[in-house]
């Protein structure tokens, strides 16, 4: 074996013979250049595992020459160097961090050992959905520890323009980040990435529908069931809006209702399931009346039938948006159904702790988000009672001067 000073020179000149051959450094012990019959060279660092001549040897290979430069070679190799002075084992971190998991692995392990056994179905799906448009084309291939905050918050700041979006995504990698410290013990607490990165304020989007707009929706409604919208529609996607405008539910809790879950003796739908997990949603004279009239098919436990046998109906978006157009309301979403059920509570009076019962809210802070509305009938009630006043005392002009 040569030895010699390893330079870019040296190397360049090294050709491939019948069988391969190493070139020794001889500034830095153990480090080398091989050369295979092909021509290929490569470079490696030769050292002894805890000191001493019966210590075993190992010599793992750094790098190709080409990939790396000498200068790099021989940096990597003054780098293991001074580990291995320090009792460490390079080639043995090197093999531990291939064998780190990946970004992947934790998502897949996410969703199969966390969100499929802790969530509910809706949540599951949002989670899967999320993460398989979103987040594993992004991170997939590193690894779990390489993921840093820096890179975390320079993914969020690329957001800015959907700051709801952003912080949705930037919520979900927290969870998965938890469940990686917390139950995987891949990384720890004091290593989350997600932790210290501020959300953006989120303006809140909610829609309130006035008088007018409400009975413009009714007739659209009707139009619908009578077929005056120039297309069919399911008679329980109808119903499945009429009952989610009547009762302030969520259109998810509405399709999933099943038979077994109404109870027209109490006036209410006792849900076995929910967001927020079991609940009564309590029904006014009309919403049971509709309940009354609607038919059951053999067979289908569900309130709301699907296209498929013994099934809900899946979606009603598209039912929504002719309905919704029919009546002059492009920008009201099917949630906003809610918001205007709580907004007529607040409207006619009702405390923000019933209100917050009837559509089972869990928090208080939920419900206060309505609180700003219950000042809307008393300004109202001011405006009125000053106008009586000012026509009775009248005003005193001011002269001009």
């Amino acid at each position: 074996m040569k030895s010699m000073k390893i330079t870019k020179s040296v190397v360049d000149a090294l050709k491939g013979g019948d069988q391969p051959y190493s070139v020794r450094d001889v500034e830095v012990a153990g480090f080398s250049v091989r050369v295979m019959p092909t021509g290929r060279r490569s470079f490696y660092f030769r050292y002894r595992v805890g000191g001493g001549r019966s210590a075993p040897i190992r010599e793992p290979k750094i790098g190709d020459y080409g990939t790396l430069t000498v200068d790099m070679a021989r940096s990597i190799a003054l780098d293991w160097a001074a580990d291995v002075r320090l009792g460490g084992d390079p080639m043995a971190k090197r093999q531990q961090q291939r064998d780190a998991p990946t970004m992947n692995d934790l998502l897949n392990r996410y969703i199969k050992d966390h969100a499929s056994r802790h969530k509910k179905a809706s949540s599951l799906r949002n989670d899967t959905r999320m993460i398989e448009k979103n987040l594993r084309g992004t991170f997939g291939k590193f690894r779990v520890s390489e993921v840093k905050r820096a890179d975390l918050r320079a993914y969020h700041a690329g957001l800015a323009d959907t700051p709801y979006e952003a912080n949705r995504r930037l919520a979900l990698l927290s969870k998965i980040f938890s469940f990686a410290a917390d139950e995987l013990e891949w990384i720890s607490r004091a290593d989350h990435p997600v932790k210290g990165i501020k959300r953006y304020k989120e303006v809140p989007s909610r829609r309130y529908l006035s008088h007018l707009e409400m009975t413009r929706l009714g007739e659209a409604l009707s139009q619908a069931e009578a077929g005056e919208l120039g297309r069919s529609f399911s008679p329980y996607a109808i119903a499945a809006l009429r009952l989610a405008i009547f009762t302030g539910a969520r259109v998810g809790e509405i399709l999933t209702l099943r038979w077994s879950e109404v109870n027209l003796s109490r006036g209410c739908l006792e849900l076995g399931d929910s967001k927020t997990g079991r609940k009564d949603v309590f029904l006014p004279p009309a919403a049971q009346q509709l309940l009354a009239d609607l038919p059951r098919q053999d067979g289908n436990p569900h309130v709301i039938v699907g296209f498929k046998a013994g099934k809900h109906l899946i979606n009603i978006k598209d039912s929504w948006l002719a309905i919704r157009k029919a009546a002059g309301l492009a920008d009201v979403r099917i949630h906003d159904l809610r918001h205007t059920f709580a907004s007529l509570g607040v409207s006619a009076g009702m405390s923000l702790p019933l209100i917050g019962a009837l559509l089972g809210h869990t928090s208080t802070q939920t419900t206060a988000r309505y609180a700003h509305l219950a000042s809307d009938p008393m300004i109202a009630a001011a405006g009125a009672i000053g106008i009586k006043i000012a026509e009775a005392i009248g005003r005193r002009r001011v002269a001009k001067s």
